[in-house]
């Protein structure tokens, strides 16, 4: 049997990682996009999107992770040949997200819950709702998309799923600016406008994916119909409800691990929150590169372990978080050492501005974290492990991450934001520990017999 070297590992990482790092970059172009133009605006406005966006992740993030437990399902139906199996697969995470969307639509038009927990004034939770609201409109179209995007990935077709999220991207800024400072009889809507452009482009997104559906010829072997001409399937939705929960609960534990900093944050006032949404919204951009090749990896463990090759799983996956760890540490440095120039592209303010740089010193170790234990999660999912990460990131980031975050913040000492960012760190750290350490022993579990 051929050994697999690390720079085969990284030519076969690299085609599947680079569509999905465009494609996730354009959509968090969408929070960019929204951060410079609110940083124009005002910190009030700022401060509306920080805890705003926060809410809309936290609720769309949670519902997408059980969504894209149709990846390791059909990424293993593809390895094995099983085009039609994927393609049922596929319509069934359709009708899943239809499902989840009403509950999330439901919260988002009703945010009372995270404006109480960042104990906003009316003024800023007028805000908030402004913002929410139009969001609730956008998260059907969005888990819809997020079921496509899910299934084409997981059949190696990457760029399909980019082509559309580029598009989105270019509908999205000039509904933007169009929509926050207004144009002739249009009033300007501020953190209102920014809502209703995504919801606008996010509908553009999944008529587009179902559009492609039809046309792209490398769809047809799936037999994939129109979602009107089925019906849930209980049997294939509880296999989806079964890895997706966990999946979906990991990715919740680990986004509110993070934008729930954004809640306790805000209780400091608008300009700390301000600097907070700023260094969260280049943190995020970073992120995009892990999320990038922890999906590449978790597609071609999948596809590997359906297609019975136990060995090269295992090897990809470890070559994956080696090259996840070179490049998370050379960004982090960068980044790091660039600061002061990379937070004066998004704000003139000077209080905003020192809010932000104290909190950039610590992205390097953040996105070290961050990005090894995102690719180790990836890859666990694609052996369908999600129950015992789930409770890894509880601990890591709920616990170490927010409760010491808490109490560094407005403890004795009074660290304030940057106290979150330790301990957010610190937990990221932790978790990227845990998970490696899950991930050898279950490539040791899941040895070929020798020959």
């Amino acid at each position: 049997m051929t050994r697999i070297r690390f720079i085969d590992s990284v030519r076969r990482l690299v085609p599947q990682a680079w569509p999905v790092l465009v494609g996730q970059l354009a959509v968090m172009m969408f929070s960019t996009v929204d951060t410079l133009m609110m940083g124009r605006v005002g910190p009030q406005d700022l401060a509306g999107l920080a805890v705003g966006s926060a809410a809309y992740v936290s609720i769309f993030v949670g519902l997408m992770g059980v969504v894209l437990a149709v990846g390791p399902i059909a990424g293993r139906q593809y390895g094995a040949d099983d085009l039609p199996g994927s393609g049922r697969s596929f319509v069934q995470a359709q009708w899943l997200a239809l499902l989840l969307c009403v509950p999330g639509s439901l919260a988002l038009w009703f945010p009372d819950p995270f404006i109480w927990l960042a104990q906003l004034d009316a003024t800023q939770a007028a805000k908030v709702r402004a913002y929410t609201r139009p969001e609730a409109f956008a998260l059907p179209a969005a888990l819809l998309f997020a079921a496509f995007r899910g299934f084409s990935t997981s059949v190696s077709r990457p760029k399909a799923v980019m082509a559309v999220q580029l598009g989105g991207l270019a509908a999205k800024v000039p509904l933007n600016a169009l929509l926050v400072f207004g144009w002739g009889p249009l009033p300007a809507m501020g953190v209102g406008g920014c809502g209703w452009a995504t919801a606008i482009a996010m509908t553009a997104h999944a008529l587009a994916a179902q559009a492609l559906l039809r046309r792209d010829g490398f769809y047809r072997p799936f037999r994939i119909p129109h979602l009107w001409q089925t019906r849930p399937h209980w049997v294939e939705l509880v296999s989806l409800v079964r890895l997706g929960l966990p999946m979906g609960g990991s990715i919740l534990v680990e986004v509110t691990g993070f934008t729930f900093m954004a809640f306790f944050i805000a209780r400091l006032g608008a300009t700390p929150v301000a600097g907070h949404q700023i260094a969260v919204n280049l943190v995020a951009m970073m992120f995009m590169i892990a999320l990038a090749l922890a999906t590449a990896a978790g597609t071609l463990v999948a596809q590997h372990l359906g297609a019975g090759d136990k060995r090269a799983a295992r090897t990809v996956g470890r070559h994956a978080m080696v090259l996840a760890a070179l490049v998370a540490a050379s960004v982090g440095a960068v980044v790091a050492l660039a600061r002061e120039s990379i937070v004066g592209l998004y704000t003139a303010n000077t209080a905003t501005a020192a809010a932000a740089l104290p909190l950039l010193v610590w992205v390097w170790f953040f996105h070290l974290g961050d990005a090894l234990q995102t690719v180790a999660a990836y890859v666990l999912r694609a052996y369908q492990v999600a129950t015992l990460p789930m409770v890894i990131y509880v601990v890591a980031l709920w616990g170490l991450g927010i409760g010491g975050g808490y109490l560094l913040a407005f403890g004795a000492h009074g660290a304030g934001a940057v106290g979150f960012w330790q301990a957010a760190t610190a937990g990221l750290l932790t978790a990227a520990l845990l998970l490696g350490l899950l991930l050898r022993q279950v490539f040791e579990e899941n040895r070929e017999s020798a020959p």
